[in-house]
């Protein structure tokens, strides 16, 4: 496909590296004849390391067939993460590296996770743009806390940290954004 026709979301493939489109940023030339370039803005399946990639409209970027499988996280096997298809029970194993900072929003029994899978074999994990997680350890509640969004630190179910308010205590459910890590709000 060409540059201008690629889009958001589109998965591509560059110098045999597979990477997803997150960004597109066009630049029309001021001088006459010259040619509007695409900036891309990739990030490498698997790895989730960013690349950036200058193209003009008409070069050639190579579209690969992601397929989105829904899945629910099953079970841990050593330090990777397996996954059974919603659908057919295919079980998908995904390692550290698959991965990678979505490892702290995993939970058992949630829905929509997705699996992303070329060739059959799992290269990504879609997670959902919230999870409910336990807090494990945070300070106890200042005595007298004022009304101020003061906030202190929290230790969740799945190992992760986040900034919760004063008054969250240790064993109370809470909502965290998945796309920014912050916490969201008490679950019910």
């Amino acid at each position: 496909m060409k540059a201008s026709e690629v889009k958001k979301g589109n998965v591509v493939e560059n110098e045999g590296t597979v990477y997803q489109v997150r960004d597109i940023e066009r630049s029309a030339p001021t001088a006459r004849g010259g040619n509007v370039t695409f900036r891309f803005t990739l990030y490498s399946i698997p790895g989730n390391r960013k690349f950036d990639l200058s193209l003009r409209a008409d070069d050639d970027l190579k579209e690969v067939e992601l397929s989105r499988r829904q899945a629910k996280f099953s079970y841990m096997d050593g330090d990777a993460f397996v996954f059974m298809d919603d659908e057919d029970y295919t079980q998908y194993t995904l390692g550290p590296e698959v991965i990678g900072d979505n490892a702290g929003y995993i939970v058992e029994d949630l829905e929509g996770y997705y699996v992303q899978v070329i060739d059959d074999a799992p290269v990504g994990l879609q997670v959902p743009t919230s999870v409910v997680l336990t807090v494990t350890d945070t300070a106890p509640e200042l005595k007298g806390a004022s009304a101020t969004k003061r906030t202190k630190p929290a230790t969740l179910s799945t190992g992760i940290e986040v900034q919760v308010p004063e008054y969250i205590t240790t064993g109370e459910k809470v909502t965290v954004n998945t796309v920014t890590g912050e916490f969201s709000g008490r679950a019910s």
